[in-house]
């Protein structure tokens, strides 16, 4: 029996420093079967049901045995290096390129059919419906082939911030005043802020209490070669995404060290556990049972067309192991289907609402009509449990963190000075563009910044030479535009060399990797009831490549390797 894949290798227009190989044809002489065992590796040990076993801790022993792979042969060629301060920063903790090709290829197989198996697939993008029709145009979500070595001393760092993190976010929300001063210049030349903003007023005027407060956000890092310093890029409040296939990138490069790793010389348990998907349905379930109406639904609100969302049913999934049942619906199909009741509770096509979960609702193009924020508005009036509320979006945002970076204000929201220390240690530097020192040093030295504007999703910041015309534009212009942007030091990582897995193709290019550490907090009213790091996100990308969203098609998942 064979099977057999056709595919072209993709090339960039510098293709000199890119190389690919196709997956041609593998047959197979004899019938095999996969092994199927079960590692827990961490407190969640009790599994519900067959389903959530083979999910969450399959560790698959692929048999070889009578495999016959033809692939085309890895060709070599001159992989392009990534520039820092210092000039070249490459680090290479393993020895990619005499790895040997049959080795190669047989992961790259075993990987595929693992993906296929465990549901680590997202929608393709050239399968008309997609993104619309569960199980139509099933593709492999793209993954590094081999995790990513990082410290363990720094992957503890930033485990450890989490928490305090999630505190923070907690604090600064409830702060009305500092939200809105913060970004009142942004509110002049950035409508989507603006809309925001003007939901969050009409929130105070009505004095709304949030007595239930939810959030599953993600920090994340990049490790600055020069300084060795672990250093934030943003905090994400709204629509922390890859809580369900972070998990299983983790269990396939497990299972994949377990098969090959004495080949490789890598240990598969200095892969960490990642039970974030479990701990994410955890706290939302805590949350739906503090809503208190056994009847009530969690509402997830998703854009009309969502490649990615086999990566949201997991923590759906999840939720009906602690009998909670979800909707999925568009803010379009929330304004036409819901309703406000007297006492604040939230129906949406009749069914009481006790979580609102957004997957949407992050980004201008998800308000394309009034009819979007008047959904948006109509949730943040309910007492439906929001995750995020309006004022956890707003602590998310750009401009917040940079004036969290400011001396002394920190000190506004946290009491314990070490907890200070730790937060403020992470900070990269942070500015507005009101200051002209700091502008003038960016047009001149423009590859040492990142201009970000206020906007979640990836694609949207500005770096290089970009920088310094937009920075020229701005000040000939003399408007208030500025404020839609704050400018950041630029983070250079270490590079390595990467095998990186897209569309069944894969790739060997130097890459950079960035760390994200997901925290779910839950506080009634004073009492916290959650708040903890609940697992981890690794993407990696090509170092040329300035984005870092694995959605928007820059990078790919990938898990750590302790070291």
């Amino acid at each position: 029996m064979g099977v057999r894949y056709f595919s072209l290798s993709l090339c960039s227009p510098t293709h000199q420093y890119h190389q690919s190989f196709r997956l041609a044809t593998f047959t197979c002489d004899t019938k095999q079967k996969s092994n199927f065992s079960f590692y827990p590796t961490d407190k969640y040990r009790i599994f519900n049901t067959h389903y959530r076993r083979v999910s969450f801790f399959p560790i698959t022993q692929f048999s070889i045995c009578g495999l016959h792979s033809r692939i085309g042969n890895l060709k070599c060629g001159r992989v392009k290096e990534m520039e820092t301060q210092q000039g070249i920063a490459t680090k290479e903790a393993l020895d990619l390129q005499s790895v040997d090709q049959d080795l190669v290829q047989k992961m790259v197989y075993d990987a595929l059919v693992w993906s296929s198996l465990h549901g680590l697939v997202v929608g393709d993008r050239s399968v008309q419906r997609s993104g619309k029709v569960p199980g139509v145009g099933l593709v492999h979500a793209p993954f590094a082939l081999l995790p990513v070595s990082f410290p363990e001393s720094h992957f503890r760092e930033a485990c450890e911030l989490a928490p305090i993190f999630n505190e923070l976010v907690d604090r600064v929300s409830l702060d009305g005043k500092f939200l809105q001063e913060s970004l009142s210049r942004t509110k002049k030349v950035d409508p989507f802020t603006s809309r925001l903003l003007d939901i969050h007023s009409k929130m105070l005027e009505l004095n709304k209490k949030e007595d239930i407060r939810l959030g599953l956000h993600r920090s994340d890092y990049m490790l600055d070669e020069q300084t060795k310093s672990l250093l934030q890029i943003e905090v994400n409040t709204i629509s922390s995404s890859f809580s369900g296939l972070s998990c299983l990138v983790s269990e396939l490069h497990r299972s994949l060290l377990i098969h090959y790793g004495e080949r490789l010389g890598l240990d598969s348990k200095k892969v960490p556990g990642n039970s974030v998907v479990i701990q994410f349905a955890e706290a939302m379930a805590k949350a739906w049972t503090e809503y208190n109406n056994a009847r009530a639904l969690v509402l997830v609100v998703v854009q009309s067309e969502e490649h990615n969302m086999y990566d949201q049913h997991w923590l759906s999934s999840l939720n009906n192991t602690h009998n909670v049942t979800t909707i999925r619906k568009t803010l379009a199909e929330i304004d036409a289907e819901g309703e406000l009741l007297p006492d604040g509770t939230l129906l949406v096509g009749g069914q009481v609402i006790a979580v609102v979960y957004f997957r949407a609702g992050y980004a201008p193009t998800d308000y394309p009509s009034e009819s979007e924020w008047r959904a948006r508005l109509l949730m943040e009036q309910s007492s439906a449990v929001k995750c995020p509320s309006i004022s956890y979006h707003l602590a998310g945002t750009k401009k917040i963190q940079q004036e969290l970076a400011k001396p002394n204000v920190l000190e506004r929201f946290l009491d314990n000075k070490e907890d200070i220390a730790k937060v403020r240690k992470c900070f990269a530097g942070l500015w507005s563009l009101d200051d002209s020192e700091i502008v003038s040093k960016a047009i001149e030295n423009p590859e040492l910044y990142v201009m970000k504007p206020q906007r979640e999703g990836g694609g949207n910041n500005i770096y290089g030479e970009d920088v310094k015309e937009t920075l020229l534009r701005l000040k000939k212009d003399g408007t208030d535009e500025d404020a839609a942007y704050i400018l950041m030091q630029r983070i250079f990582p270490s590079v390595s060399l990467t095998f990186l897995m897209r569309d069944g193709i894969c790739h060997k290019d130097h890459a950079i990797s960035e760390l994200g550490i997901y925290g779910a907090y839950l506080r009634i009213k004073e009492k916290v009831i959650v708040n903890e790091q609940s697992g981890y996100l690794m993407r990696t990308k090509v170092a040329s490549s300035n984005e870092g969203g694995v959605a928007a098609g820059f990078a790919v998942l990938d898990s750590l390797y302790l070291t």
